[in-house]
């Protein structure tokens, strides 16, 4: 590939990367997410647009005088190195993040099933795999307690929870199992809200906790939980639909740097 073409070809991509971005941005606050792993991607893929709408404009103004030119430099360095920790992260979480009950150390008193979103009160592809990976893990740990944790948003009069109850109800899961948390709209509020609940319950955090989430999203969780207090915890994950996957991925990739930033775990 020439200079010149590889020239005309990156504010395509640069374009078509940004527009993949802010796409997937809108998609995600459209189900009702707020917050940096849905803004935070906003921004950057209207950054990545603006700069590819006006390449030639950019390249011109960067290429005198020298320091403009090494802030060039530096700020393909760091795209560069953005991209390197995605292709990282990608790579890390993968396989997922699953533990052995053997390695709690005590027996599992709850199942903490993580809410994932819904349209129309109804459960989505993500949130069913974790309930079904959940109804599995209640069969397995028949003495144990269900809790199923998520709040609403403003598009819905249903909460999570009773989307997530009434699923595993008509599965077959005994009412007298369940217990719901209504009010959290973030992991870090499912694990804070799911707490207090449990010891309402007479369950202290010292107890076995089993956490039934996504692939991708089961290393986050596992941390945060820790930072909530919960000392022997072990997690069961349900995978991805592949359709779903990267974009679950990317998303996943935005909430961890602001789960850092918020300090939640």
């Amino acid at each position: 590939m020439t200079r010149f073409s590889l020239f005309r070809l990156i504010p395509r991509l640069l374009i078509l990367l940004g527009a993949l971005l802010v796409t997937d941005a809108i998609y995600v606050m459209w189900r009702g997410v707020f917050h940096f792993g849905s803004f935070f991607p906003l921004t950057v893929g209207l950054a990545l647009v603006l700069a590819g709408s006006n390449w030639l404009r950019l390249r011109n103004w960067f290429s005198t005088p020298t320091w403009r030119r090494w802030l060039w430099r530096l700020g393909w360095s760091a795209t560069l190195a953005w991209v390197g920790s995605v292709a990282v992260f990608f790579w890390h979480i993968q396989h997922g993040y699953q533990t052995d009950l053997a390695s709690i150390g005590k027996p599992v008193d709850t199942i903490l099933i993580l809410g994932s979103g819904t349209l129309d009160c109804q459960a989505s592809p993500t949130l069913a795999a974790r309930l079904d990976a959940g109804i599995i893990q209640a069969q397995r740990l028949p003495q144990a307690m269900i809790m199923v944790s998520g709040g609403k948003d403003w598009r819905r009069d249903c909460t999570e929870a009773q989307i997530m109850g009434d699923y595993l109800r008509a599965h077959g899961i005994p009412a007298a199992r369940i217990w719901q948390e209504e009010r959290s709209t973030s992991t870090y509020e499912n694990f804070a809200f799911s707490s207090a609940l449990l010891q309402q319950y007479g369950v202290r955090p010292e107890q076995g906790l089993l956490i039934v989430t996504s692939d991708f999203h089961s290393l986050r969780s596992a941390r945060i939980a820790q930072r909530a207090g919960f000392r022997h915890t072990a997690s069961a994950s349900a995978e991805t639909p592949l359709y779903l996957r990267y974009n679950a991925w990317l998303r996943e990739y935005f909430s961890f740097i602001s789960g850092y930033l918020l300090n939640e775990y």
